[in-house]
């Protein structure tokens, strides 16, 4: 059973146990959104969904042909039922996507929300000194999550793009941790990628409703492989032309589609392994001050409390 159109819907609270003979008989299961747990919004991968490591994840070809951001194609027009198809579609390539995973993105995945959990808990500070919370601190807060990978026993690294200006789009440069997983001869390398702020690269002021309703369904950190990263960003950068075009607004250059591919897959990149041990976290009651300095006042107020000494 190959996808290439939107999955079935399913009431709240259910799921349906399918076989796909494509993929070695592995168990892939379709949940509702509306039955994920406010837990599962930060990652938005639904932990059951099961799909073969070995998948060519060919699902998404059929709508990379309709919903090309580098196209104007026949699919923006203003007509309700062409608008209400457009979304539908969106939503529907999206949740493909999502509703999928293999057990390798689920165990990087588990490492990676332990992390970010202790990580952001409060009163913890890095080796820089800030906050570790939030977007505070992101560089560290990257170190930090790709050295707790590696202690687990993937292969993780820091990577970071840099490419030039074109005339369609600006120079620029990006940070995030990858995973390389080389343990089948028979699949190949695969490359998992994890992007702490995910969700809000593809915020847009005064957007549309519907494009609002296709973001909120992202994850706040993605982590799967490269091609599942493809497709959101084909699906995402459509609606964000879609969304722009309605609205009447000028499309910056760092919301297209090549731009988002930039970021992540840019090449050649620097790919760098640290080694060294992991920054030591400390409570902030533990942070050492700096003796108080005494004022003069100070000093003579001592001077006056001293027992006076006969001279002989």
């Amino acid at each position: 059973m190959t996808i290439t159109g939107a999955p079935g819907r399913f009431p709240a609270g259910r799921r349906v146990l399918a076989y796909d003979t494509s993929m070695g008989d592995e168990k892939v299961e379709y949940y509702d959104e509306l039955a994920v747990s406010s837990s599962d919004s930060v990652f938005g991968f639904l932990e059951g969904s099961i799909e073969s490591t070995t998948s060519n994840e060919g699902y998404h070809q059929e709508g990379d042909a309709i919903f090309d951001d580098e196209e104007e194609g026949e699919n923006s027009g203003n007509s309700f039922e062409e608008n209400k198809t457009f979304w539908e579609n969106q939503h529907n390539l999206l949740q493909a996507t999502l509703c999928r995973t293999t057990s390798l993105e689920t165990g990087i995945r588990n490492v990676t929300k332990e992390a970010l959990k202790e990580l952001q808990g409060e009163g913890h500070y890095c080796k820089c000194g800030k906050a570790v919370a939030g977007n505070n601190c992101r560089s560290c807060l990257i170190r930090e999550v790709s050295s707790r990978l590696r202690n687990a026993g993937y292969s993780s690294a820091i990577c970071r793009t840099k490419w030039r200006s074109t005339p369609e789009i600006p120079a620029g440069e990006h940070t995030f941790i990858d995973v390389v997983d080389n343990s089948s001869s028979k699949r190949g390398e695969v490359r998992v990628i994890i992007e702490l702020s995910f969700r809000a690269d593809f915020e847009i002021a005064r957007a549309s409703d519907d494009y609002n309703r296709l973001v909120s369904r992202l994850p706040e950190v993605f982590v799967g492989k490269a091609e599942r990263l493809k497709a959101l960003i084909k699906v995402l950068c459509a609606a964000a032309k879609k969304c722009m075009k309605d609205k009447k607004m000028h499309m910056g250059p760092w919301r297209k589609q090549k731009y988002k591919q930039a970021k992540w897959f840019s090449t050649p990149y620097e790919r760098k392994e640290e080694v060294n041990a992991p920054a030591n976290r400390v409570n902030s009651s533990q942070i050492s001050k700096p003796p108080r300095a005494a004022s003069m006042l100070t000093i003579a107020l001592m001077d006056m409390h001293r027992k006076p000494v006969a001279v002989v």
